[in-house]
């Protein structure tokens, strides 16, 4: 991170000195009462950090005062690009993180999220993340140094874009189109030229016509403002996939007294219910918003939906394949999902490990 990010918040004498930079150096408040940053690369109304807000005011109420959060917005102290990094070095004492964006070291944590076919809801996604984390110990090395608080699923993407509407997947030739890494080939199949970047560089991007869309949910045309950029949105089912997305330092998570571990381990339930509600609300709410604005939206034909979702599975396999470069044998991750996928349509539970997890099934429409 560079010091003029840090500037609001770190004197200059202290980069120049030595002094620690990590936030989570500080020490906890007189009084018994443990201060913790948390950080986000969102602003204070998305319902990211609606969620983040019903989760803070859940810790310091349980904690009876306690524990306090001083959340830190807008991507002021923490970055979408670099957060497992800033973390580890304790920049925060809490982030959100998004190590699907990751330049490196988080190898099957980014391509296991193209292997969710069949998990529709939020908590079927989470579900699945958990016990693919506990089945392959790849996930705990990938993600060492870090005490993950929340797991993130969310609503199925389609394809918005700017100027030109996207009636069938042939019209995706040619188009520059943001989109995880996923789906960067299945869309390089389709003729288009995908690109991966952070989400909150995606309206910046839109706006300037450096892409011509982005794979999203509707809940963005609200959320992040999208609907004021681009007018056309392509409802394609396209699978999504969970991921650590709330997580601590190892190193601030073992200097917490065990009070604060254990209200902070309780929190996890209430933070990842949290963002399922405020996902949803947000679905409903960003397509009524983008209708207003004057965004078109159109339907995939069953024939197109079949066609993406072969080559979404083809892909699938050629990404779990590509990941033995790593010594990760993905191929049996992946086809532990597509049983876990299979499970939760067959009998709304998923088997992983020792445990067997109940999940409440969504709709499937």
């Amino acid at each position: 991170m560079s010091l003029k990010r840090f500037a609001r918040y770190v004197p200059i004498a202290w980069v120049l000195t030595g002094v620690p930079l990590a936030a989570g150096c500080a020490p906890a408040a007189s009084h018994g009462v443990t201060v913790l940053s948390y950080a986000s690369p969102y602003d204070a109304n998305h319902p990211f950090s609606r969620a983040d807000r019903t989760w803070i005011e859940w810790v310091e109420a349980q904690s009876g005062g306690a524990i306090r959060i001083r959340a830190i917005w807008s991507g002021e102290l923490l970055s979408s690009e670099e957060s497992l990094v800033e973390l580890r070095h304790g920049v925060a004492d809490i982030g959100l993180i998004t190590p699907i964006y990751s330049k490196g070291g988080v190898h099957l944590i980014r391509i296991q999220s193209g292997f969710y076919a069949g998990a529709r809801t939020f908590e079927e996604q989470v579900a699945m993340y958990r016990c693919l984390a506990a089945d392959f110990p790849e996930f705990g090395r990938e993600l060492k140094g870090l005490h993950i608080l929340a797991v993130q699923g969310g609503s199925l993407p389609g394809i918005l874009t700017r100027t030109r509407p996207v009636l069938r997947l042939d019209d995706l030739k040619g188009l520059r189109i943001r989109a995880p890494t996923e789906l960067l080939d299945v869309l390089r199949d389709l003729g288009a030229a995908p690109v991966n970047m952070p989400m909150d560089e995606v309206y910046s991007a839109l706006a300037k016509g450096v892409i011509d869309g982005v794979v999203a949910p509707p809940d963005t045309l609200k959320a992040l403002r999208f609907a004021e950029v681009a007018k056309y949105f392509y409802a394609l089912a396209i699978p999504r996939g969970a991921y650590p997305a709330r997580a601590m330092s190892e190193r601030r998570w073992e200097g917490l007294p065990a009070r604060d571990r254990a209200i902070l381990e309780a929190s996890t339930p209430v933070w990842e219910a949290a963002m399922a509600r405020e996902t949803r609300s947000a679905v409903a709410a960003g397509e009524a918003f983008g209708r207003r604005q004057g965004v078109q939206f159109h339907s995939a034909s069953a024939d197109d939906q079949r066609r993406f979702d072969a080559l979404y599975d083809r892909d699938a396999e050629r990404n779990a394949r590509s990941l033995a470069r790593f010594g990760i044998d993905g191929l049996t991750v992946l086809h532990s999902a597509r049983r876990m996928a299979q499970a939760i349509d067959d009998t709304g539970t998923i088997e992983c490990g020792k445990h067997r997890r109940s999940v409440t099934l969504g709709s499937k429409s």
